[in-house]
């Protein structure tokens, strides 16, 4: 596999907005975009890691934890890593000959377990794959 580094850190909290305001307005990060719910409630803020507002930096998606969250956690939830989008099929092979499936993915990340069950994302967005 040929992990790029950091891509983001997933956060568990109650109050999106709150959390995200002591990020953007206190340590002075960019709000990099907004996610809302298909009913509109916001779901999920990313906030940058670096003054220069670009995900490429990396970044924190500040994520709401809903009650039907299977661990109920709060807090650091997920690292992601970087990866090239043309590689993931071939990550999704070599994890399977180790063993390991993909526990869920959207359309840029798939999500792994490392050996003590941290949740573990291998991203490439804002690329799709092909």
């Amino acid at each position: 596999m040929n992990v790029l580094g950091f891509h983001h850190v997933a956060v568990q909290v109650h109050d999106v907005a709150k959390v995200a305001a002591f990020y953007v307005e206190l340590l002075k990060l960019p709000e990099l975009k907004r996610f809302h719910r298909d009913d509109g409630s916001l779901r999920s803020i990313w906030v940058g890691t670096s003054n220069q507002a670009e995900p490429e930096h990396g970044f924190i998606a500040i994520e709401e934890i809903r009650p039907t969250t299977p661990d109920g956690a709060l807090g650091y939830s997920m690292v992601a890593l970087r990866i090239h989008a043309s590689e993931r099929k071939a990550i999704v092979e070599e994890l399977a000959r180790r063993g390991l499936h993909v526990e869920r993915e959207t359309g840029w990340t798939m999500y792994v377990r490392d050996p003590e069950g941290n949740l573990v994302g291998l991203s490439h967005h804002p690329d799709s794959a092909p």
